[in-house]
């Protein structure tokens, strides 16, 4: 078992070494000369050395403080070039991020870009996954997750609100006026997001279609979206994952109910001990970009 004096104790003996002089030692150190002079005392009680004359009006060294702050700074600069290294290592290892598949392909991947031309030096790495991922646990810098905005306290940014609402090609739009009229169209369903529909459809006060369940089931909503392009029928769309295409017109709202849920897609990042400028950076990068809702009318 090797006998290592306190690191605390070097360090304030390393710099009143070079310093000669205990209140610079101490203001260096963000430390009292008072509680340096006392760590330099139980450095030599340990060492049964004495470290400094202590009989001369200045700061002087003795021939065996000489000799050991030679020795200390060396191992004091390796032990800082040793961490330095770490520390450069993992600024460039990428963040490893998880979401979900369609938040990951319609709303991160084309921040991605921007992100990576103000941040060329940092590299994400995205994982995509249904699962309720912990990133606490589970391996990852950050997740993205529907969650109430401040279950997870400072370590959670929201991203956008989940709000649904039927979508459809515009060649349906002349035939759907009112809630109503949707009985008489294909309901396109998703399988990983199975209460959309009902949800909505019973606060439209269609409780009858809120339990048929008719009309295709697709595996994910990017299927969903694209057989809703394509006229198979109406898909309940979210929100932020529709935003472009209602822009350019491959969807459409065809009704005004919107029902916004009370969970939000939010970025839940690991906790640290330390402050990491890559997640800061990402941080504020979403901070910036994240979604206030445009689909504010009659609103549930």
């Amino acid at each position: 078992m090797r006998r290592i004096p306190s690191l605390t104790a070097l360090r304030a003996f390393d710099a009143a070494a070079r310093r000669l002089h205990f209140a610079q030692a101490a203001n260096e150190l963000g430390l009292t000369p008072g509680a340096v002079s006392r760590q330099i005392q139980q450095l030599e009680a340990d060492l049964g050395v004495t470290l400094f004359d202590r009989n001369s009006r200045a700061v002087k060294l003795t021939e065996v403080g000489k000799t050991y702050a030679a020795d200390i700074v060396r191992i004091l600069d390796n032990l800082a070039l040793a961490s330095d290294r770490i520390r450069a290592g993992r600024q460039h290892q990428p963040l490893r991020i998880c979401a979900y598949p369609t938040f990951a392909l319609r709303w991160l991947i084309p921040l991605w870009r921007e992100f990576s031309d103000r941040h060329p030096d940092i590299d994400l790495q995205l994982t995509t996954s249904l699962e309720q991922i912990d990133p606490r646990h589970d391996g990852f810098d950050a997740v993205v997750r529907l969650t109430f905005p401040h279950q997870f306290g400072k370590d959670t940014i929201v991203l956008a609100p989940l709000e649904i609402f039927p979508v459809c090609s515009p060649r349906h739009t002349p035939k759907i006026r009112k809630p109503a009229d949707l009985r008489n169209h294909t309901l396109i369903h998703t399988s990983s997001r199975p209460n959309d529909w009902p949800r909505w459809l019973r606060a439209a006060g269609l409780d009858e279609l809120a339990t048929a369940k008719s009309g295709p089931t697709f595996e994910s909503l990017n299927l969903s979206y694209q057989a809703a392009i394509e006229g198979v029928g109406i898909a309940m769309g979210v929100g932020c994952l529709v935003e472009d295409d209602v822009r350019l017109r491959r969807l459409i709202k065809p009704l005004r109910l919107t029902y916004k849920s009370k969970l939000s897609f939010c970025m839940i990042f690991a906790e640290t001990r330390a402050p990491d400028a890559r997640v800061t950076a990402l941080r504020n990068f979403l901070a910036e970009r994240r979604q206030v809702s445009p689909w504010g009318a009659d609103a549930l």
